[in-house]
């Protein structure tokens, strides 16, 4: 085991206890995982993120065969297709996260469009930016899997890449280019779904704000 899988073993294990001590995943909902050069690292299935062993997560091959640990999590099959399809236009993907969190899954339950939420609050844009509403599959759904990565590779092909699609009645999937960096993009999209539910008639922001912050910090919208 080299070091650098010793990190995302590490890391992996600090960013699910603290999603799960502030509330962002609660029992064992949720998952995380790690694309390594040989492989990837993935939470054990029925797992509480907030009391994994770095030493007991699942390590699986580059085929998604189980080589070390815990058995994985059912979802590999979700995240090695959200992996494909988003290294096709960012190739530094490297971790994805699931949650069922609380105020993404109250939003979804009730949405009606393409997308989980409009463009409300500026760094909603730059950080998350758009969150494709996916049509409701069963936990573990190939199909979901398929359809996550349409959306994706959908999203580049017009030129906006994504890095959240929203799955109804289950939670968000989240990408970066960290486990650090994928729970802030997740800490963004929940905090404004709560915004959204606390003040449903919000007003989007103007075109003209939106331009703004493309133009400024480079905003994917």
């Amino acid at each position: 085991m080299n070091l650098i899988e010793n990190q995302a073993r590490e890391e992996i294990c600090r960013v699910g206890r603290s999603l799960f001590e502030r509330g962002h995943v609660h029992a064992t909902a949720g998952n995380i995982s790690v694309r390594l050069d040989d492989g990837f690292l993935i939470t054990p299935t029925d797992a509480c993120l907030g009391f994994l062993d770095p030493a007991r997560l699942a390590k699986l091959d580059l085929q998604g065969q189980q080589v070390s640990g815990d058995k994985g999590s059912k979802t590999i099959a979700l995240h090695r297709q959200i992996y494909d399809a988003a290294c096709e236009h960012s190739p530094d993907t490297r971790c994805v996260i699931h949650t069922h969190s609380t105020h993404c899954v109250a939003l979804s339950l009730n949405a009606h469009g393409p997308e989980l939420l409009p463009p409300i609050t500026p760094y909603f844009v730059m950080k998350v930016g758009h969150v494709p509403l996916a049509r409701y599959h069963r936990p573990g759904s190939p199909d979901a899997a398929r359809e996550v990565a349409a959306l994706i590779r959908q999203h580049a092909a017009k030129g906006i890449p994504i890095r959240a699609v929203m799955l109804p009645r289950l939670g968000p999937n989240v990408w970066h280019d960290s486990p650090a960096a994928a729970m802030a993009t997740l800490e963004e999209l929940e905090e404004t779904a709560r915004l959204m539910l606390l003040q449903p008639d919000t007003p989007p922001l103007l075109a003209t704000d939106l331009d703004d912050l493309r133009q400024t910090f480079g905003a994917r919208w």
